[in-house]
């Protein structure tokens, strides 16, 4: 059993706490970035950012559905970390300057991935196709701000 780690990043043409601020609106903003792996979106606590408590299913591939509860914080500045109750898995969400007018929005996804052959699969193709889930919630997000 070892980690696995799926990251993708994007260039947006908006200010990096414009980038920021949207996808911490979980009670707006967000729900409207999720491509249609995400469903039974919910926002249970909060919904600004930190403090928030938010649930969704993803469904990754055809027979792989992750029931999520994720509590997010804000560690540092320009950065959510979204922790699953029901599993290892933590995303983490950074926005940073990336020149003028530009901002650079990194996700990372880490988990505790499966032991045999099984996690030598995973640990093969999971980064991959959660990549592209998550470079279509960012390009969704680019569309949104830089309007």
């Amino acid at each position: 059993m070892g980690q696995v780690e799926a990251t993708t990043e994007r260039i947006i043409a908006a200010d990096p706490e414009e980038v920021f601020d949207a996808l911490a609106d979980y009670t707006g903003t967000r729900a409207k970035l999720l491509p249609e792996h995400f469903s039974e979106y919910e926002v249970r606590e909060g919904g600004d950012g930190e403090g928030t408590l938010v649930h969704w299913k993803l469904q990754a591939t055809s027979k792989r559905v992750r029931d999520c509860l994720l509590e997010v914080t804000e560690p540092t500045t320009g950065q959510l970390v979204e922790k699953d109750r029901n599993s290892s898995m933590v995303t983490t969400w950074t926005v940073t300057p990336a020149g003028e007018g530009k901002a650079r929005a990194v996700v990372s996804t880490v988990w505790n991935g499966a032991g045999g052959i099984g996690g030598i699969f995973e640990r093969t193709f999971a980064p991959k196709g959660l990549g592209r889930i998550y470079d279509a919630v960012l390009a969704k997000l680019a569309a949104e701000v830089e309007k």
